[in-house]
């Protein structure tokens, strides 16, 4: 998602919570298709819930017109800068790590982090060069005493990076060609729009704040804020009557939905790092992005409150992807090569 932009969704909840999973449902012609996630103000009815008119129901439209508006994309080797701000487990942060090293990793087993990030490297720059294959993590920077308070705006988490990146011992190097810049809130901290709008957003700092122009995301542990929402389908929104949440493979809930989001995001930023690059749409202001369009998708049948078909760990657990050792539950992205969303554990690959 886009700093500005909103989740313009077509999907509604239903009272049981899932779609049947070999129905179509037609959307107005106007509308486009976008994933979907419980907000609070999605408190709807059976007969609210609409699909694209899909070929393969997983998001696939005619009406998607994803476009590449000539600006660049990551195709260096990509380095994860991260910002820990507030008050963060060790537990916690293995998890998180562990994810984005999986992204490149080798030899993990089908179907992989890996074999997810392979979609993403499909989009290409003008010069027809590939989104780096290559994804690790960089520097880190602790701000377990919240130096800019425990609630945020948009603009103050700009200020928060420059706080990392101008600190007097180890900051994190200034790296505007390869570098993301990721900040992770703990559950205490509360970001504008949180919850109501957003789970996460990704923009680029602006030189009058932090001195130079830098592709970031912002990511919010939801664990006591709004579960249900932002780390749904591990969580499930009180109105969603008769849904039972799942099982998380790594046994930290809020921690479990950031993953997913965070991916979402670094997605978004390595195809659209300065908001020029892929999306559809005509606005830059609100553009819809390659993650936009499969939220809340995770296995092939997939779409509304339908998380699709997943897979079940010895204990319980649900996850669709491997990581080096952990597992993960992890959505997809839209591939402009086949039209429709994807992702390693679909059925009919």
């Amino acid at each position: 998602m886009l700093l500005y932009g909103l989740y313009r969704s077509v999907f509604s909840a239903t009272g049981s919570g899932a779609a049947p999973p070999h129905r179509t449902y037609r959307a107005p012609l106007t509308a486009p298709v976008i994933g979907w996630r419980p907000w609070p103000h999605l408190k709807s009815n059976a007969t609210d819930l609409q699909l694209g008119d899909n070929k393969k129901f997983e998001g696939s439209s005619e009406f998607v017109h994803l476009k590449y508006h000539m600006g660049p994309v990551l195709t260096a080797n990509i380095t994860v800068h991260t910002i820990w701000y507030g008050t963060w487990q060790p537990a916690q942060k293995k998890i998180i790590r562990e994810f984005i090293n999986s992204i490149s990793a080798g030899g993990s087993k089908r179907p992989s982090v890996a074999g997810w990030w392979k979609t993403v490297q499909l989009y290409t720059d003008q010069t027809g060069a590939n989104i780096s294959r290559t994804v690790r993590l960089g520097a880190e920077k602790n701000d377990r005493f919240y130096s800019h308070g425990k609630t945020l705006t948009r603009l103050s988490i700009q200020s928060v990076i420059k706080s990392a990146v101008t600190a007097r011992t180890r900051p994190l190097p200034i790296s505007p060609q390869n570098g993301l810049y990721l900040l992770l809130t703990s559950d205490d901290v509360y970001v504008q729009d949180f919850c109501r709008q957003v789970c996460g957003f990704h923009y680029f700092t602006f030189p009058s704040i932090v001195g130079y122009t830098l592709p970031y995301a912002w990511i919010g542990n939801s664990a006591k804020l709004c579960p249900g929402v932002c780390a749904y389908p591990f969580a499930v929104p009180d109105y969603m009557t008769g849904l039972k949440p799942l099982k998380s493979p790594n046994g930290d809930v809020g921690v479990e939905g950031m993953i997913s989001v965070i991916a979402h995001e670094i997605a978004e930023l390595a195809s659209n790092p300065l908001v020029n690059a892929w999306y559809a749409g005509q606005d830059p202001s609100f553009p819809v992005e390659i993650a936009d369009l499969c939220e809340g998708i995770y296995g092939t049948g997939g779409g509304g409150s339908y998380t699709g078909q997943l897979l079940d760990d010895h204990d319980g657990a649900t996850y669709n992807m491997n990581g080096i050792r952990r597992k993960f539950l992890v959505q997809w992205v839209w591939s402009h090569i086949l039209n429709y969303c994807t992702g390693p554990n679909a059925l009919d690959q």
